[in-house]
């Protein structure tokens, strides 16, 4: 059995994302109420694998997981891909005409928008869950509220679902990406063909454009660049970057001509590549 620390609760969307990637195994969930309790789980529990969202179509980089990954020192060893859908969940007795409040995470509620805009009779009082909000409904029977939360967490907490489906955009997914201690990393890794970094450059003019040049000329496919202000060093800043490769060596070379460009570097985790489910 595989010990999981997810941030929120069972029904969550890092529960979900957990139980796709492991799939075939047995967990044992460590629910975390924030991503800092979680990284700092992991770093006194040995064995305790981490779930820990990324990024979003929508709502963009969590920044912050960013930092909490570099200074945790944890290895990304995998990654999930996730089709985010939510839907109205309520108590058995109550309906739309006698609801009064609806409770989710403040992304979620971004994230739905359009839906809360057409039902103004709803109070919309935020959450520190998507799944806890069902969950304290269910506990407290708190009838005229409802939660914005993924439809499984029906099921697991005793409600029933008014509406399915009720996200604004239908092409929303959240990538998670899987992470464990160094020392443990290399017995969940297989063939890998996607990397995670994280550097620095000289506060040189081309300094960024030499680097993108060098991956180019190794056929090096960048999926996504991101930048992170260094704290204390006024427009200076981190980069952290996810590539793809189809050759192992090549990708290598590629590290070691860069590394030389970089005032540091470090290669957060290399992984396979998720699809999305």
């Amino acid at each position: 059995m595989k010990r999981i620390a997810i941030q929120g609760i069972r029904g969550s969307f890092h529960d979900i994302a957990a139980h796709l990637f492991f799939r075939s195994e047995e967990l044992e969930l460590v629910c975390c109420n924030s991503f800092e309790e979680l990284f700092e789980r992991m770093a006194n529990e040995k064995g305790l694998i981490g779930v820990a969202a990324i990024e979003n179509t929508i709502a963009g980089s969590l920044l912050h997981n960013y930092e909490l990954l570099r200074r945790s020192g944890m290895v990304v060893v995998g990654e999930q891909k996730l089709h985010i859908e939510h839907s109205l969940l309520c108590l058995p007795e109550d309906d739309m005409d006698s609801l009064t409040e609806v409770n989710s995470h403040p992304v979620a509620f971004m994230q739905c928008r359009e839906y809360l805009s057409l039902h103004k009779n709803l109070r919309v009082v935020e959450s520190y869950d998507t799944a806890g909000a069902a969950a304290d409904i269910a506990s407290k029977g708190l009838l005229g509220h409802a939660a914005i939360c993924h439809a499984d967490a029906a099921e697991i907490y005793g409600l029933k679902v008014l509406e399915h489906a009720i996200e604004d955009n239908k092409h929303n997914f959240t990538r998670f990406l899987i992470v464990s201690r160094s020392e443990e990393a290399k017995a969940m890794l297989g063939d890998t063909n996607k990397a995670s970094l994280v550097f620095s450059l000289p506060h040189n003019a081309g300094s960024l454009s030499q680097v993108l040049s060098i991956f180019n000329f190794y056929n090096i496919n960048l999926t996504k660049i991101q930048s992170l202000p260094i704290i204390g060093h006024e427009w200076e800043y981190l980069f952290y970057v996810d590539l793809t490769y189809n050759d192992f060596q090549r990708y290598k070379q590629s590290i070691e001509a860069v590394r030389p460009l970089t005032k540091e570097m470090r290669i957060l985790g290399e992984y396979k590549e998720s699809t999305t489910a």
